[in-house]
């Protein structure tokens, strides 16, 4: 066979070789092939949230994924009554509630929790206070993000990792082997729920006193809900005002909490919900296993500045980071694609996608990168979504990639995403998108940075 025989068969392999993911080992997977109907195998070697029951048996959700080695539901309206965008206007327009036992807790507890800790995420863990929160990443060696959680501190000696959709407590207990940090590293029976949306806090008041009002976004507070211990924080995964309620004991308890904050959700006519993924990616809020994993760097994913330029002491990724860095700041961009927002033209996307759909250079046709995180935004009535595209079609040669900024000049950008027929505009032909500013859409708490890009903003037009 000969070379050019060879390349051209590669070429047309139906997972997408030519899209360039040479800066991978394992690249993804990007064939187009569509849900194919498959049922949920319920075995026991996936656990049982402790509100499996409530979300499933009762409250009727229809569909599920596993996050975390856990049943996870992902579907509580159905299709022919709204689905996906009527649990949407729910959100965003007055309470629900949602099953994230997922979430597991991994806790490092003992007198050297907060070196442990100070070592294996890019932040520096002595700047947490006790109860309080921070989103954090850990990377590996690599500098490869292996998980993005929110970190609670509950006391001088103890932190949560309330966990992505990857395994980390092995990995922190390994990470210990050998370095002898006086500490226990285990998952402990603590389950959360999520209440979010604009009437969260009329909920939360309702069930563990007007005290809850006094937490600041990202802090912490002891409570009881039907005489059991819980942990509630002003965090969660949607962009929308909202809370956490961590459920001490949850195998044992967790539907004794559950009962009292449904009914409260209900009766501020809310609902339970699947999480809010259409409202966290107007949020610009990403998702590991979708829009990072073990192989992306943060300066690929707009997470530079969970790298610091002042942490005392090492941590693990700190070489790796650092050299990433400083290539940037020399105008060397180190990565084959950046991932962007992107605004898409096409019919409505109304649910999950089943694929990674590709991105294609207008000017060429050729595969250039694909779509992480896609939906449609009823607010801005368009298509809205993350994806990959080639880092040098946008400028990002200098700081501005560190900040997380996007150049102006990147704006309007064009590309072209492959959807599926049901949402082409034309059977078979791609739909032009353009590079958009993230977030689509303000959070309710917007993050430091945002704050920061709304200051400049208000500076600039006055």
């Amino acid at each position: 066979m000969s070379d050019n025989e060879s390349l051209s068969q590669e070429a047309e392999h139906p997972n997408h070789p030519s899209v360039d993911q040479s800066d991978r080992t394992l690249p993804r997977n990007l064939r187009q092939s569509g849900d194919p109907g498959i049922e949920m195998l319920v075995s026991t070697r996936v656990r049982k949230s402790p509100f499996f029951h409530k979300s499933f048996n009762e409250n009727g959700a229809w569909r599920a994924t596993v996050y975390n080695r856990l049943y996870h539901p992902r579907g509580l309206v159905e299709p022919e009554d709204g689905g996906a965008m009527k649990e949407y206007e729910a959100l965003t327009e007055a309470v629900t509630i949602w099953d994230v036992a997922v979430e597991r807790q991994i806790r490092v507890k003992g007198p050297d929790a907060e070196a442990l800790t100070d070592y294996v995420i890019t932040r520096d863990a002595t700047a947490i206070e006790p109860m309080k929160g921070k989103y954090v990443i850990l990377c590996n060696e690599d500098g490869g993000i292996l998980n993005d959680p929110v970190l609670l501190r509950i006391a001088e000696d103890e932190f949560w990792f309330s966990i992505s959709d990857s395994t980390l407590m092995q990995w922190i207990q390994g990470v210990n082997v050998g370095m002898d940090f006086d500490v226990e590293i285990d998952e402990i029976d603590v389950a959360p729920m999520q209440i979010q949306g604009p009437l969260a806090e009329d909920v939360m008041v309702d069930v563990v006193g007007e005290e809850v009002t006094d937490i600041p976004y990202y802090g912490l507070m002891d409570a009881e809900i039907d005489g059991v211990d819980v942990l509630v924080s002003q965090t969660g995964f949607s962009g929308e005002a909202g809370f956490e309620v961590y459920v001490k004991e949850a195998s044992k308890y967790g539907e004794r909490v559950w009962d009292p904050v449904h009914e409260s959700v209900v009766d501020h006519g809310g609902m339970q919900i699947a999480p809010g993924h259409h409202r966290r990616i107007a949020a610009g809020i990403m998702s590991w296993g979708q829009d990072m994993d073990h192989e992306t760097s943060p300066f690929q994913v707009n997470l530079g500045y969970q790298v610091p330029d002042d942490k005392e002491g090492d941590y693990i990724g700190k070489e790796e980071l650092e050299r990433q860095k400083a290539l940037i700041e020399d105008g060397e961009y180190p990565f084959n694609l950046k991932l962007v927002g992107l605004k898409m033209a096409g019919e409505p996307i109304r649910d999950y996608a089943p694929d990674f759909w590709i991105i294609s250079d207008p000017d060429t046709g050729e595969e250039c990168g694909y779509m992480t995180s896609p939906w449609w935004n009823p607010e801005l009535e368009t298509n809205i979504g993350m994806g990959f595209v080639p880092a040098e079609k946008l400028q990002t040669e200098t700081d501005a990639t560190l900040d997380d900024e996007i150049y102006e000049e990147d704006l309007g950008v064009e590309f072209q995403v492959h959807l599926p027929d049901e949402y082409a505009e034309e059977p078979g032909e791609p739909v032009y998108a353009t590079v958009a500013e993230v977030p689509f859409k303000e959070s309710v708490n917007p993050s430091a940075r945002e704050q920061a890009k709304l200051h400049a903003r208000e500076d600039a037009d006055e």
